[in-house]
């Protein structure tokens, strides 16, 4: 409770009260009002777009970065596991500290600083001080790699992210890196695909598309993975010109309607069509369509 209270942060479940009490059964009974998250399923994380399984890593270097230089010193969760995580509008939040430890390791020499885990394991120095170096921050990052980036970060990402994004997941499952480093790479993979700047070595398509404004196409739906709609081909994309190159690269797309709805990153939702024979009225949307020849 001391922890979630002195450890606040976005990527930290937010406590809203407590109170103690005394019930028939059980004396000193805590009761904690907490904002509400979903449980993280990783096989349905695996479904979802890229840009969100993005969203979920960032907040968790975001998360890992704040613990490392947190007020009570460097924070590592002995109990990392995806059940300790709760989703909150799709951000990632840390929901049980009661197994974190503030206290680096203790050592004499680099033999009692063995990071274990059931994969592998790694040695870190021992300080002059006598503590094994990074070792809370280390236990984290590594962690975070063989629960969440390995499986999250490199799958279905945009071809220009991926040898940035195979980076990340490498120095973290080789801990070559911290997680200053790491946080650092991931807020330029945020800037690179908010801006649009993966897209500047991509070459745009010379297909032409008629554009009917305040209208939609219903019906005519085709699927597509990851879509953001589990009945068709919903995407996001950061201009028309990606729309476009989207539509080209899918055999079925003979159109597409991009509506006034956006992500978390600012981009546009755009759904992809096998055709345009019902194009009805619709102030919200915008559709355009392949032109023909």
């Amino acid at each position: 409770m001391v922890l979630l209270e002195r450890l606040r942060h976005p990527n930290v479940l937010q406590l809203y009260g407590y109170c103690y009490q005394d019930s028939d059964d059980i004396p000193d009974t805590l009761t904690t009002i907490t904002e509400l998250g979903a449980p993280v399923e990783m096989i349905q994380l695996l479904q979802t777009s890229w840009e969100d399984r993005f969203r979920i890593c960032l907040s968790l270097g975001r998360l890992l970065h704040h613990l490392a230089h947190s007020p009570l010193g460097s924070v590592t969760l002995l109990d990392f596991r995806p059940r300790q995580f709760v989703l909150v509008n799709g951000e990632l939040k840390v929901t049980d500290l009661d197994d974190a430890r503030v206290e680096e390791t203790p050592c004499s020499t680099v033999a009692d600083c063995i990071l274990e885990f059931p994969a592998r394991n790694f040695t870190l120095p021992c300080s002059a001080q006598g503590w094994c170096e990074g070792m809370n921050e280390k236990r984290n990052l590594y962690n975070a790699y063989r629960f969440f980036f390995t499986y999250l970060l490199p799958h279905s990402a945009p071809p220009s992210l991926r040898p940035l994004l195979d980076t990340i997941v490498n120095a973290t499952g080789e801990l070559t890196w911290g997680v200053d480093e790491t946080l650092a790479q991931l807020e330029m993979v945020l800037h690179l695909y908010r801006s649009g700047q993966y897209l500047q070595n991509s070459t745009s398509s010379s297909a032409e598309y008629q554009r009917i404004p305040d209208s939609t196409i219903t019906q005519e739906d085709y699927r597509c993975w990851p879509s953001y709609h589990h009945g068709g081909c919903l995407l996001s994309v950061f201009n028309l010109a990606e729309a476009v190159d989207v539509c080209e690269s899918h055999a079925q797309c003979r159109a597409f309607v991009v509506t006034n709805q956006t992500t978390w990153t600012g981009r546009k939702l755009v759904f992809f069509k096998a055709g345009w024979s019902q194009v009805v009225p619709d102030a919200s949307k915008t559709t355009y369509v392949k032109a023909s020849g």
